[in-house]
């Protein structure tokens, strides 16, 4: 059969495996994004029996905060892990939608046959950030190292000054605005008219759901014990809107009655995921039963910059609000086709808009019982090129603990005003 007349294949999600997230500065504080993503991928391995040579097509995955030594980030990690040293990898990065876009990405070689499996994920460490040599020092040092002669040598590096040797602090700002993502979703719960109560009441719920999952042993097989964790250690199975309701706004101090605190925004933090996929012949032939099927997926990007973001509709974390609409419509389906819908929480707010923002669009609305029904980021943490994993496989194996077919739908924004979105299926 021709390459072109080939049928496009089903995509099964057969498992997934991520280390517990941590609060940055914690117990990961010296742990690297390869260390982290090692420990998340031979979870993995170990506990579906991968080590075989060609047992895994292809590993991709990524990271956002990335030093120099990572530029091969994914090779690096097979190569230091218990997949079999052939394997090829590659690295990928979209923000936050990186863990996303790399299950995607995987996902559409099994669909069209170049490969039989795969694995896709990401790690990020916020405590473990790379420093940059201040930009006036590294020109000094580049016209020291480009000079021909002693003296001239000498002369550059006479330029150096005390102030020189303070390091570039990576900040959570947008490069265009210089603005950090908690400032920028403060500007979009303004615009759509999003309060403190709403933002604490999601916030609470998404403590006590990851809680309850944790309880009922949801995680037993998708948590990798890893230095000393054995859960999320941001989650907080008492937390309450009472509780939540006695922090202090942190984000748009500059507006009257701001909203959005600790509480309600995810905190920066350390982890990594993988995410197993593979054809339905693969997964057969391994005596592995799938969890669901990737069956749709979107891209999309907003304006943030010079669009319409006071007026909410172009806020740097509103691309889902695009997205979703173009996908559904390519698939013909609805919100209501949807037994279960999963949307990063980068802020509390920043959900409550998107859901707005459907709303608005005619998609209808969500009902929430259906929305993180085993938590999202605002208990877990956010881990940013790890998250999208976590969500794949934690929806997947959500959708394969229903008796009858279902869907669930994922939102990820990302920095940049983008936003990755997917559809999984249990058939």
């Amino acid at each position: 059969m021709s390459p072109e007349n080939r049928p496009v294949r089903r995509v099964a999600v057969v498992a997934g495996a991520r280390i517990p997230f941590a609060r940055s500065d914690g117990p990961y504080a010296t742990a690297s994004n390869q260390q982290m993503l090692t420990a998340a991928l031979d979870g993995l391995v170990e506990r579906y029996g991968l080590h075989d040579p060609g047992a895994v097509g292809e590993f991709v995955a990524g990271a956002v905060l990335k030093h120099s030594r990572d530029f091969n980030l994914a090779r690096e990690t097979v190569l230091g892990s218990a997949l079999h040293p052939t394997t090829p990898a590659y690295d990928i990065q979209q923000a936050c939608g990186t863990g996303l876009q790399a299950v995607i990405a995987a996902a559409n070689k099994i669909a069209l046959g170049q490969t039989e499996s795969a694995v896709a994920g990401g790690a990020d460490t916020a405590s473990d950030a790379p420093l940059g040599v201040n930009d006036t020092l590294r020109r000094v040092l580049l016209e020291a190292r480009r000079a021909r002669s002693l003296g001239a040598r000498l002369k550059a590096l006479a330029k150096v000054r005390p102030a020189h040797l303070v390091p570039d602090i990576p900040r959570n700002a947008e490069p265009r605005t210089g603005l950090s993502m908690g400032e920028h979703a403060a500007v979009t719960a303004r615009a759509w008219g999003i309060g403190r109560a709403a933002q604490d009441e999601l916030a609470a719920a998404s403590h006590q759901r990851l809680a309850a999952a944790y309880e009922r042993g949801f995680f037993q097989d998708l948590v990798v014990p890893f230095r000393g964790l054995a859960r999320d250690q941001n989650l907080r199975p008492g937390s309450t809107v009472e509780k939540l309701a006695a922090l202090k706004p942190v984000f748009g101090l500059d507006q009257p009655e701001p909203t959005m605190t600790a509480g309600n925004s995810t905190p920066l933090t350390d982890g990594a995921a993988t995410v197993l996929l593979a054809s339905e012949e693969w997964a057969r032939q391994r005596g592995l039963e799938p969890l669901a099927y990737l069956t749709a997926h979107e891209t999309a990007a907003v304006d943030f910059v010079g669009g319409d973001a006071a007026g909410g509709e172009d806020g740097l974390l509103m691309a889902p609000a695009y997205a979703v609409p173009r996908m559904l419509e390519r698939a013909g389906l609805g919100l209501g086709d949807f037994e279960l819908v999963e949307i990063h929480e980068a802020f509390a707010s920043q959900v409550l808009a998107t859901l707005a923002a459907w709303e608005k669009r005619g998609l209808g609305t969500v009902d929430r019982a259906r929305l993180n029904v085993a938590g999202s980021s605002l208990a877990t943490g956010h881990p940013f090129a790890a998250t999208g994993a976590r969500i794949v496989a934690t929806l997947a194996k959500l959708l394969a603990e229903r008796d009858a077919p279902a869907r669930g739908l994922i939102s990820v924004c990302a920095a940049g005003g983008q936003g990755v979105t997917a559809v999984l299926e249990r058939a």
